[in-house]
């Protein structure tokens, strides 16, 4: 295991991401939590918010000593640092100072995947009244709306969804 500090990035529960953020700087260990400004999806309101640029992940520089690594995936809301098998892998620090430059400019951020929905494409809905339903992308329906089919007792159906309560479906799971 290396005793030189490097950056690793942690998963975390659904949403818990400012928790564990604010329980790793109590424990005195570097953490960075990239947040950006977005509108609200509150329909009686009108606000900015700062949410996180990448929903269930934060960053932390650390040695990997068991001490160490321990108190980070024990903290409330962590999952596990991100690697494979052998071990954690570190994130490279130019793209730390990167993603630090960036979220610190003020300026608007768009993340998401490059990816953009095809018709026919496999989707699942993450959020709202038809969480958990899998259906068929069909074609968008203004700034970040989308028409979706979904099949319900041999019939189809088609619904308007927010495009950012849905996931694109690996074609294994579809």
């Amino acid at each position: 295991m290396s005793q030189e500090k490097s950056w690793y990035t942690l998963l975390t529960k659904s949403r818990f991401e400012n928790v564990v953020f604010n329980d790793i700087q109590k424990k005195s260990i570097e953490v960075f939590l990239p947040k950006i400004k977005k509108r609200s999806q509150r329909k009686d309101r009108k606000l900015m918010i700062d949410v996180p640029l990448f929903p269930g992940y934060l960053f932390v520089n650390i040695t990997l000593d068991p001490v160490t690594h321990l108190s980070v995936v024990k903290t409330t809301g962590a999952v596990r640092l991100l690697g494979y098998s052998s071990g954690p892998v570190p994130v490279p620090s130019a793209h730390i100072e990167s993603l630090k430059i960036v979220t610190g400019t003020g300026l608007d951020v768009v993340s998401g995947t490059i990816n953009t929905l095809q018709k026919g494409e496999r989707v699942l809905v993450v959020r709202g009244p038809f969480s958990g339903v899998k259906g068929e992308f069909l074609r968008h329906k203004g700034k970040d709306r989308v028409i979706i089919k979904i099949e319900t007792l041999g019939q189809f159906a088609g619904v308007e969804i927010d495009r950012e309560d849905l996931e694109i479906l690996p074609a294994i799971l579809s």
